[in-house]
């Protein structure tokens, strides 16, 4: 559950196809719970449901579930996950509940509970009984995680745009992504986690994209989208083809199905391993475009950049970054679970020795 391990450190930060199998579990409240608090985590959830009393089946069905898990997780996420809400699904502490418990939920659920859809469930069902002190920890909670989603968009782009800029990549980024959105006959394109709408700019200077949406999580980043494309003053034909979108990656939205593509552009290596593997399931199976497209820095490039210094991201909020045999074995493995077919592209000039500043993976049903 630390994490730690003194012989393989490297296996312990890795994440891997891991499964638990929770043989009897208590969830009164049914299936729907059980998948509310496993699902937005990205596990794969099974349950089974037994009946009250197997000799005696008018009865009905007892609260009791068989539950499986299954995930592309770090060992420590999984055991943490479970800690924290197998005692959710019954709801029952049989012991004395107190401040004790609360510093113990928020230990266990660091790094993930915060950003949880259905954290207030969690943590009243944690603490059973006790008001006073769920307020307390939902609270605490959200001082933790001190998301300012505004802020740290503007400062992301403003980053990574200075160190950028003598090589334009930002630019060579869009017309790698347009290029390939036009290879692939697209016309209703979705610009998942669009920032400050340059990729939508790009895209509305096409008219072969009939249909095109942006969403994000920052209302700042849509404020500054809409003035970037001129909204306001846009044709109004023109400003049917164009979408801009409040929402999160990390949850599955009935919105996003149907579209020939999603562009996902400088997105995944801001998510930790949890959203990320929510992040996977809500495009790639639920929302399920024909094709997506994802790029991400190329770790090997960081150091042509004189500015950057080793071994340092090229932006504070990066959670990872990736050389271009973690990225491939990344999407490889997506695309072994969801049933699509990917190839790589470089994007900006490519060195011999360390390859392109940008990595991209096309995926294609």
């Amino acid at each position: 559950m630390s994490g730690r391990s003194k012989g393989r450190q490297e296996l312990a930060d890795q994440a891997m196809p891991l499964s638990a199998k929770l043989t009897v579990v208590s969830c009164r409240p049914g299936e729907g719970l059980i998948r509310e608090l496993f699902e937005p985590l990205g596990y794969v959830v099974t349950a089974e449901r037994h009946p009250l009393d197997e000799k005696f089946q008018e009865w009905g069905d007892g609260p009791y579930y068989t539950v499986t898990l299954a995930g592309n997780v770090r060992l420590r996420d999984l055991l943490n996950h479970l800690y924290v809400l197998v005692p959710v699904l019954d709801a029952e502490k049989h012991y004395w509940v107190g401040n004790a418990e609360v510093e113990k939920l928020l230990r266990k659920g660091g790094g993930w509970l915060a950003a949880h859809p259905h954290k207030e469930t969690i943590v009243k069902r944690y603490l059973p009984w006790q008001r006073g002190l769920a307020r307390e920890a939902l609270a605490r909670l959200v001082e933790a995680d001190n998301l300012d989603p505004d802020a740290k968009e503007e400062a992301h782009a403003q980053e990574e745009t200075e160190m950028e800029e003598p090589i334009r990549l930002w630019q060579q980024r869009m017309g790698a992504v347009v290029a390939v959105l036009r290879s692939e006959r697209s016309k209703r394109v979705l610009d998942l986690g669009c920032g400050e709408g340059k990729l939508l700019k790009s895209l509305l200077e096409e008219k072969t994209f009939t249909e095109i949406v942006g969403m994000d999580v920052s209302y700042r980043s849509l404020e500054i989208a809409s003035q970037r494309v001129k909204l306001d003053r846009m044709p109004t034909k023109q400003k049917e083809r164009l979408k801009l979108m409040h929402g999160s990656l990390m949850y599955r939205d009935k919105r996003l199905a149907g579209y020939d593509a999603a562009t996902v552009v400088e997105v995944i290596e801001h998510l930790d391993a949890p959203r990320l593997a929510a992040f996977e399931r809500a495009l790639f199976e639920s929302a399920r475009p024909k094709t997506v497209i994802v790029t991400t820095p190329n770790a090997e490039y960081n150091v042509k950049f004189e500015t950057l210094p080793a071994g340092q991201f090229r932006h504070k909020d990066h959670r990872f970054e990736w050389t271009r045999g973690q990225f491939q074995q990344w999407s490889s493995g997506i695309a072994e679970r969801f049933g699509y077919a990917v190839r790589f592209l470089p994007v900006g000039e490519e060195d011999p020795q360390v390859g392109a500043p940008t990595q991209m993976g096309v995926f294609s049903l």
